[in-house]
């Protein structure tokens, strides 16, 4: 398979990863009393942090947000990267190690804090890098596709 195509395929997987996490806010499951309080307190927790009024809850919920669009940014990559690895396989290289690496530290996170959900996305999308790395003949060695 063409660098390219296992790169767009990472990226709609990143994407659908992205959807995943952001349909899962606010990120704490309320099933009970002690969820419930637990959250709330989070809300109701102020302090001041660089002149500002601040919330545990603000930062939980603005880090989950955040992390939402460090998702998409990094699905936009993989699907800029399969345009360059059309023409230039060799210099979209790096940004699929970087990418590579980058997944592999998620899958490893998401296993040890959350839940099989993130590790399963990153393992899917670090196959395709991988897929996309390894050259399936002659013409991806040369840098065309």
């Amino acid at each position: 398979m063409k660098p390219s195509i296992c790169l767009r395929i990472a990226s709609v997987i990143a994407f659908l990863f992205a959807t995943g996490h952001t349909m899962g806010a606010p990120w704490t499951p309320e099933m009970g009393e002690s969820e419930t309080a637990l959250v709330e307190s989070m809300k109701s927790l102020h302090f001041a942090v660089m002149r500002t009024d601040r919330s545990y809850w603000d930062f939980y919920f603005g880090f989950g947000v955040s992390i939402t669009v460090y998702q998409l940014a990094l699905a936009v990559i993989l699907w800029q990267t399969a345009s360059l690895a059309k023409s230039e396989a060799a210099r979209a290289r790096p940004i699929m190690l970087t990418m590579l690496a980058a997944y592999l530290g998620i899958g490893v996170l998401g296993w040890m804090y959350f839940f099989a959900a993130p590790l399963i996305m990153a393992v899917a999308i670090c196959v395709c890098i991988v897929l996309a790395l390894v050259p399936v003949g002659p013409q991806h060695t040369q840098g065309k596709t």
